[in-house]
């Protein structure tokens, strides 16, 4: 009898949501969603640019390997030669280019289609000048070019 008498207790004591409150909920929900959507957005930008940027100084370091082990090299070395010659294993998004005998060694390189649907272009740059891009890749609205600082 005690236990029955208790669990109508239980049961009035119960409530549920009602309906402006599940609204305010869904409210709250939609106003952070749409406050993370542009900036997660934005970070995946920001790291392909940063991955193409880590990708031209792999390629640079490949060429700096070579050039230890081919010190009688006359010409700058390409990306194809670096992979054929096993200096890398992937280049990454950096298909073509080359890099310079001279040191410090010059990237000249240009990547299709690296964030968004725009091309970055590495215009005979050292790893610092790459490293010293202050260019976002949330920020890219066309062609972006990295040139050497003079």
């Amino acid at each position: 009898m005690f236990k029955k008498i208790m669990d109508k207790k239980l049961l009035k004591n119960q409530k549920g949501l009602t309906l402006i409150e599940l609204l305010a909920v869904i409210v709250i929900l939609a106003i952070v969603a749409a406050i993370a959507i542009p900036a997660i957005g934005n970070i995946i930008d920001n790291s392909k640019f940063n991955g193409v940027k880590a990708d031209a100084i792999n390629v640079i370091n490949a060429a700096n390997l070579y050039y230890t082990d081919n010190p009688d090299a006359t010409d700058g070395v390409t990306v194809e030669t670096l992979k054929k010659d096993k200096y890398l294993d992937t280049p990454g998004k950096i298909e073509e280019g080359s890099v310079s005998k001279d040191v410090p060694r010059r990237l000249t390189a240009t990547v299709t289609k690296a964030v968004k649907s725009f091309d970055v272009k590495f215009n005979g740059v050292t790893i610092d000048e790459i490293n010293k891009d202050p260019q976002k890749g949330s920020a890219i609205e066309k062609t972006h070019e990295i040139n050497p600082k003079k």
